[in-house]
């Protein structure tokens, strides 16, 4: 099985695949993919910790393993994107140590078959370009894909499949904690959809700016690029609050939860070669 992680800045999210193919010698042709290859058997959501140590990440692991019945010698490959340097390290001693195996990171030099089109492609998140592959792969292109995570990145894809470039704002939660921080008599609120725009007490008066507030950033962000791009683009939609901002976006079309850890599972394919186990401990 392939084990497939998205390292962020406030999650990290874990896949495991089934690979019904291995990977050929380096080389040699890539096999077609069937179906069975392609099967999510597990997922799971964990909090990013940057001074959690390789041993503990480990225990973390093993735990969510055999709690669905998984044993971790069953995985035979790992693939990893990160938008968190310091934790980078500690993950491939985590690797090495308790599954033995090297993992494959998403980092400059690896095959995306991917044109990224922008001034610097070495400053793109990993994440990003994982999630533009996944996107143009599953829905074609010109597409705009919106992850709404710590911070909400758009990202835009060509009919032609080249990363065009986006944009990056803040998150929900971060926009919603400094307006909690810095007004003393606003308590904090759950941020959720009111029943009504117009609030008839401060709580909704809160939750109506937060919600409404955010929705008209993300589609007037969408709107500027669609009409940039000067054709129509499919909208996909992943992240934590995908689907609580989408049900009220004018743009957003698809939610697609599963699209970081599909995107590394393509990009694994692109770059699959056989890679021996470890005997690090």
């Amino acid at each position: 099985m392939l084990l497939a992680l998205d390292v962020g800045n406030t999650n990290t999210v874990l896949g495991l695949f089934r690979l019904s193919v291995e990977p050929s010698a380096p080389g040699a042709p890539t096999p077609a993919r069937s179906e069975e290859e392609r099967e999510l058997v597990a997922h799971w959501r964990v909090t990013t910790h940057r001074a959690q140590t390789s041993d503990e990440y480990g225990v973390l692991f093993g735990n969510l393993f055999q709690m669905s019945g998984i044993s971790v010698d069953e995985v035979h490959h790992i693939i990893i994107s990160s938008v968190v340097p310091p934790v980078e390290s500690t993950l491939r001693r985590v690797c090495e140590k308790y599954f033995h195996l090297q993992p494959i990171f998403v980092e400059p030099g690896i095959k995306t078959g991917m044109p990224v089109l922008v001034d610097n492609p070495a400053e793109l998140g990993a994440d990003r370009l994982v999630n533009a592959i996944a996107a143009y792969e599953r829905y074609g292109g010109p597409c705009i894909v919106v992850d709404f995570g710590t911070a909400t990145t758009f990202d835009v894809i060509s009919a032609k499949g080249e990363y065009l470039g986006g944009a990056i704002s803040p998150g929900l939660g971060i926009s919603a904690d400094a307006l909690f921080s810095r007004a003393a008599r606003l308590g904090r609120v759950d941020i959720k959809r009111p029943a009504k725009v117009i609030g008839t007490n401060t709580v909704t008066h809160l939750q109506s700016g937060l919600y409404y507030g955010y929705i008209g950033l993300v589609d007037g962000i969408i709107e500027r690029m669609i009409a940039e791009l000067g054709a129509p683009a499919q909208v996909i939609a992943t992240g934590g609050l995908a689907k609580q901002i989408s049900q009220d976006s004018r743009y957003i079309a698809q939610i697609d939860d599963m699209l970081t850890l599909d995107g590394l599972r393509i990009l694994f394919d692109r770059n699959r070669t056989a890679r021996p186990r470890s005997r690090a401990h």
